[in-house]
């Protein structure tokens, strides 16, 4: 008869280490997005070989305004037909993906 209770004490012990609920965790996400800071700049101050890639690239394309960031980097909004956008360059007018 002891057998049985001492049996049951512990049958009853391990369940309820199993029916004990775990604290719940959140986990925050943050995202921090890098944006360079670009200056607007006078468009005749936008380098030749900027004008000139841009020239090849889009023949008729109409830059409208011209940024710069601290990297020397330009962001140069344009219009090509009905179509506004921007792109971007290095100083030496090579392309820069973004």
């Amino acid at each position: 008869m002891k057998n049985l209770f001492l049996s049951a004490a512990i049958v009853l012990g391990s369940l309820t280490s199993f029916a004990s609920t775990s604290p719940i965790k959140s986990t925050i996400v943050k995202t921090i997005s890098v944006q360079d800071e670009y200056t607007e700049i006078k468009l005749e101050e936008v380098p030749a070989a900027v004008t000139a890639a841009l020239k090849k690239a889009y023949p008729d394309a109409v830059l409208s305004k011209a940024y710069k960031n601290a990297a020397s980097q330009y962001k140069l909004d344009v219009t090509v037909g009905d179509k506004v956008g921007s792109v971007y360059a290095n100083a030496d007018g090579t392309w820069v993906k973004k």
